[in-house]
């Protein structure tokens, strides 16, 4: 007998449709999986052995073939374990084909019958089209938030298998406790002083800036970027979408409402290696911290001691907003549009007051030479921060709370939008003239600029983007970007190498 099974499998963030076919024939009893399974999947054979004697169902004392179509194309994890039972089970006469027509099956089995989630399950229902998932009760809102079919689901092979036969009716999910998951952003408002790396944080937010904060420990540099998410608005339906896709493949937990509308932050540790930032590293190429930041914040603090080799591998994804990730036998374009956030200490000792530095000019040298050109070129605003004074700690008034600052953000970003379909920071180099025009005053400063050297051809396009969204954040809102805008801009992208040697006052 012959049994076709609708699946899914995971690659990347993007599911993709499996046809599993079930041969089952008057052979030498044995089990055998074919179609480019991969290890976990291949360990199936015992899973869907032991789940369905487990669930009283007979074992056929035949030749068991599995075919996972397209054969050509990898597939990866244990996703396939309840689409391969249901197979068996069909093939062997337990249950009638029409019984499973209309319906997709994603789950893991476990030797006891139970069904239990796994990861990937948003991309991988997504993938199954205009069929009925059935998937195990854990992942019943992940699989609702992207199906436009009604979802079904299970709490173990027996009761999938009732429900086909009409034995029984689907199981009905369990009445579940509002949970409030919503994680507090920290308020702006907790800073004290700080009123360039303040305004900083706003121009960022509001043009999707990159920003640089260099300066002493202790100086605010990681408060600052932590209040980053409470500037941005709530995501756009499609990335919000795209996000939750990327956290379901990634196998992170996902809030209540199984769907990401708040800008995610992540912070990875400075040890992360090159795969966990950009991501792949398995069969199933699954995505890194740059892809999770899909949407929201990429906070690198103690950018200085990071790899050298995972630093450069943001290069490519601060460009072009993906990750290519190509391995010997397959390949996913991952999504990272993300807003980067670095903070870095101006020198291995953590520098501090004028003159305290205890690091000699080799050690510096190190330091510097870790965080190359080319990436350090890409941060928009580059801004030093110092240790508040004495008086703004103790008796300073709190500044200007997250709530006031992202009223003016969407208000900023809203105008960019409608001006050229995206935030100033991806304004393309030939739209600048036409969508950032500068006053004559505002030309002959960046000419002076270029003419000394003091900008490249990247700095000078980024600076007029950064401009443009001072321009856009006056209270004038003039269309035209003026001297002082441009003069800001310049004010936020000061030379680096000063900074990292610890000697701004």
């Amino acid at each position: 007998m012959l049994a076709a099974i609708s699946s899914a499998t995971l690659l990347g963030v993007e599911g993709h449709r499996v046809v599993v076919e079930v041969h089952v024939s008057s052979a030498l009893p044995s089990f055998t999986i074919v179609g480019l399974p991969d290890e976990v999947c291949r360990e199936a054979r015992d899973r869907v052995r032991a789940a369905v004697l487990s669930s009283g169902f007979s074992w056929p004392s035949k030749r068991v073939t599995i075919n996972l179509a397209p054969s050509s194309e990898r597939k990866v994890g244990a996703g396939l374990d309840l689409a391969m039972a249901v197979g068996i089970l069909v093939a062997d006469d337990i249950i009638s084909a029409e019984a499973v027509a209309g319906f997709g099956f994603v789950g893991e089995l476990g030797l006891d019958g139970s069904l239990r989630p796994v990861a990937g399950i948003a991309p991988m229902v997504a993938a199954l089209g205009a069929v009925h998932p059935v998937v195990p009760v854990a992942s019943r809102h992940e699989a609702e938030v992207i199906s436009e079919q009604r979802v079904f689901v299970g709490r173990t092979l027996r009761d999938v298998v009732d429900a086909l036969k009409g034995d029984a009716p689907w199981p009905t999910p369990p009445v579940e406790a509002v949970v409030d998951d919503t994680v507090m952003v920290p308020d702006l408002a907790d800073v004290r002083g700080q009123p360039l790396a303040r305004q900083a944080l706003e121009v960022a937010a509001a043009g999707g800036h990159h920003v640089l904060f260099v300066g002493p420990p202790g100086s605010g540099k990681t408060m600052l970027a932590q209040r980053m998410p409470g500037l941005l608005p709530p995501l756009a339906p499609q990335v919000s979408l795209v996000a939750t896709m990327v956290h379901s493949a990634a196998g992170v937990r996902l809030p209540a409402a199984a769907l990401i509308t708040r800008a995610p932050f992540r912070a990875p540790h400075h040890t992360s290696s090159i795969v966990a930032l950009v991501g792949g590293g398995t069969a199933s190429l699954r995505p890194g911290e740059i892809s999770l930041a899909h949407g929201g914040v990429l906070f690198l603090d103690e950018l200085g001691e990071f790899s050298p080799a995972v630093l450069d591998g943001l290069r490519q994804p601060l460009e072009e907003g993906v990750v290519r990730v190509a391995r010997a036998r397959a390949s996913a374009t991952l999504p990272a549009q993300f807003l980067l956030v670095a903070a870095t200490n101006p020198c291995p000792c953590g520098g501090g007051a004028p003159g305290s530095c205890e690091c000699d000019d080799g050690a510096r040298a190190r330091y510097l030479r870790r965080l190359s050109g080319p990436l350090l070129d890409r941060f928009d605003l580059r801004v030093p921060v110092h240790r508040p004074e004495v008086d703004e700690l103790l008796v300073g008034h709190s500044g200007e709370p997250s709530a006031v600052v992202a009223a003016r953000v969407a208000l900023a970003r809203d105008v960019a939008v409608q001006r050229s379909g995206s935030l100033n920071a991806a304004i393309p180099a030939s739209l600048l003239d036409s969508l950032a025009p500068l006053d004559p005053a505002a030309q002959r400063l960046l000419r002076c600029e270029l003419e000394h050297d003091r900008l490249t051809g990247r700095g000078y396009h980024r600076v007029r983007r950064v401009a443009r969204t001072l321009a856009d954040l006056d209270p004038a809102g003039d269309e035209v970007v003026r001297e002082q805008h441009v003069a800001m801009a310049l004010q936020f992208r000061v030379r680096l190498s000063p900074l990292l040697r610890g000697r701004v006052a």
